[in-house]
């Protein structure tokens, strides 16, 4: 078994686009979900916004893709306002019939054969992305980049070195601050020190399996910046009086009420925050592949994205940033474990016993074994791996 091999698949899925995605589609649901109580099952509804917007006035009517992500997220607002009006003065199961209806309508709209010359039926949109790819710095003929230190050469191997020595002293600071800053602040300095200088030994490390085709690279930098903006924003404004007023809302609307507060504005400005943050996700996405199609953003894709961010923690941005990451590890590893565990004939056995017969059943196994994993934490950890259980405390208000 090439343990090598199943390590790098798992740390390149770890940091790779299809986490950046569900990061910040699921920065977008915990705005809504996490911290209003809004049961939101439709985010797949307002990425695919962001994704046709962009795709359409640029394809169309071929405007920049910057004008593209202004009408992105005008359609995503529109839809969160037009579905909000109806539904966001009745309480929570509404809301969550009403979105996952409007996520399954807007992809049959848009893949219908009667709306073919508008979005493309059920193949898409394609060839919007060349004003994206014009703008990338990185060398795109096939060569691969990686992002360790030691992969780098000149100014950029020097560049590399002090990202990561300040990404591994930033980490090693929190941890050491969160450990010993009452009990003995003086060991903070020299935690740091030592946590931070075996943190980029790791690091070091690791980073050598990690190398990308120039486009892949610069569109992983820029959906990493994104998540950044994205989650700094969340944060800042959970800690503001508006999200302040937002979760004392999902507490108890009623005595939020009492005290004179717009509950329905303070519930509709969550909605539109939410799914604006989640049109990048779609955006992203649909720059990722250079097309977007109606099947990428099925119901199922929603449910995903809010098993990703339960897994890290509601209502807590952290765990909207590692929730992502840690369950497309997963998967990447466990899809990359059972296909080395298999003979030739891709028949997995374990003792004996049979437990596929060929290689097309991995992907359905894989998500039994994921779906196992979660079950344990639900049961062992229900507030998630960063969250706090009195945020998981749902009563159906």
């Amino acid at each position: 078994m090439n343990w090598e091999l199943i390590l790098q698949l798992t740390l390149q899925a770890f940091f790779g686009l299809d986490a950046v995605v569900f990061i910040i589609a699921a920065l977008g649901l915990n705005v809504q979900f996490g911290y209003a109580g809004l049961l939101n099952f439709g985010q797949a509804a307002f990425m695919a916004a962001g994704a046709y917007g962009l795709g359409m006035s640029t394809y169309y009517w071929g405007v920049s893709w910057w004008w593209g992500i202004a009408f992105g997220a005008a359609y995503a607002a529109t839809l969160a306002v037009v579905v909000g009006v109806p539904t966001l003065r009745l309480r929570a199961d509404y809301l969550a019939i009403v979105t996952i209806a409007l996520a399954e309508l807007v992809r049959l709209v848009v893949r219908s054969v009667t709306h073919k010359d508008k979005f493309g039926g059920s193949d898409g949109l394609k060839g919007f992305a060349r004003g994206f790819h014009a703008l990338n710095p990185i060398d795109g003929t096939g060569n691969r980049y990686g992002i360790g230190p030691l992969q780098a050469h000149g100014t950029m191997r020097i560049a590399l070195f002090v990202l990561w020595i300040s990404i591994s002293l930033g980490i090693a600071y929190a941890i050491a601050r969160s450990r010993w800053r009452k009990s003995r602040p003086q060991r903070v300095r020299w935690g740091t020190a030592v946590i931070g200088i075996c943190l980029f030994g790791v690091l070091l490390k690791l980073f050598q399996y990690f190398d990308y085709l120039g486009f892949e690279l610069w569109v992983l930098i820029i959906g990493w910046i994104i998540v950044a903006i994205c989650a700094i924003f969340v944060w800042a404004l959970m800690r503001s009086p508006w999200g302040r007023v937002l979760k004392s809302i999902r507490e108890d609307e009623d005595a939020v009420r009492s005290l004179g507060k717009n509950v329905f504005g303070y519930k509709m400005s969550a909605l539109v925050v939410g799914a604006l943050i989640g049109t990048f996700a779609g955006m992203i996405s649909a720059l990722r592949n250079s097309n977007v199609q109606p099947d990428n953003y099925s119901r199922s894709l929603t449910f995903f994205v809010l098993t990703a961010l339960v897994l890290g923690g509601v209502a807590k941005v952290s765990g909207s940033i590692i929730g992502p990451m840690i369950y497309w590890a997963l998967l990447a590893f466990t899809d990359s474990f059972l296909i080395q565990l298999g003979d030739k004939s891709g028949r997995v056995t374990v003792g004996g016993v049979t437990l596929l017969n060929n290689s097309s059943a991995i992907g359905q196994f894989r998500l039994m074994m994921v779906g196992f994993g979660l079950i344990l934490l639900m049961v062992l950890r229900p507030q998630g791996i960063f969250g706090n259980r009195a945020e998981m405390a749902l009563d159906g208000r």
